[in-house]
C-alpha cells in the first residue's frame, strides 16, 4: 500500500514502520494485547511488567489508534472505559514481533518466564502463528474460528504459569 509521504520524509518501508512503531512503548503495548489479552487501560497500566506510566500509555494508545493499529469502543459495561482491540493491520505484526523476541532469545538475558512463550512460538513455527493470528482475530475482530482449532493463547498462559511456578515465583 502506498500512500502520500510527509514532506521530508523517506519511503523506505523500515524507515516507515519504526515512524509508527519505533519506540519501545508502542510495541509494549501491541505485546500486552496480543500475548496478555490486555484490553483495557487499567489492564495495561497496571499489569504491564515495565511499569508503563499512565501519561504515555494515554499517548500510545491515542496513537495507534490514529494510525489504525488499535480501535477503541465504549465498554458496554461502564461509561467512563473503553475496550481497545487490534485491527487486522495490528495483528498483521505478530510475525515481526516473534521474529524480534527470536533475536532476543538468541542474544540477550532473558528470563525463563517471560521468554517461555516466545520459546513456544519458535517451536511452532508458521503454523503457530497463523493459529494464533487466526486466534486474534477471534478475540478482537470477531471473525469465527476456523474448525478444529486449538487454542494458543491459553498455551501460552499455561506454560507462562508452569515456569513461574518452577521458578517458586
Amino acid at each position: 500500500m502506498t500512500t502520500e509521504r510527509l514532506p521530508g520524509r523517506s519511503g523506505c518501508p523500515i524507515n516507515l514502520t519504526l515512524e509508527v512503531l519505533g519506540d519501545r512503548w508502542s510495541l509494549i503495548v501491541i505485546r500486552d494485547m496480543m500475548f496478555g489479552n490486555r484490553r483495557h487501560f487499567r489492564e495495561l497500566l497496571g499489569q504491564s511488567e515495565e511499569g508503563i506510566a499512565s501519561n504515555i500509555l494515554a499517548d500510545r494508545l491515542k496513537r495507534l489508534v490514529a494510525l489504525g493499529v488499535l480501535s477503541r469502543q465504549d465498554d458496554p459495561t461502564h461509561k467512563q472505559k473503553a475496550v481497545y482491540s487490534l485491527t487486522d493491520k495490528g495483528i498483521e505484526l505478530l510475525p515481526l514481533l516473534v521474529q524480534m523476541g527470536a533475536w532476543g532469545r538468541r542474544h540477550l538475558p532473558t528470563t525463563p518466564e517471560l521468554a517461555i512463550r516466545q520459546q513456544l512460538m519458535e517451536e511452532g513455527g508458521p503454523a503457530l502463528v497463523a493459529d494464533f493470528m487466526a486466534e486474534l482475530r477471534h478475540l478482537h475482530l470477531g471473525v469465527p474460528l476456523p474448525a478444529g482449532h486449538d487454542p494458543v493463547l491459553p498455551r501460552l498462559r499455561a506454560a507462562y504459569e508452569a515456569e513461574l511456578a518452577r521458578r517458586g515465583g
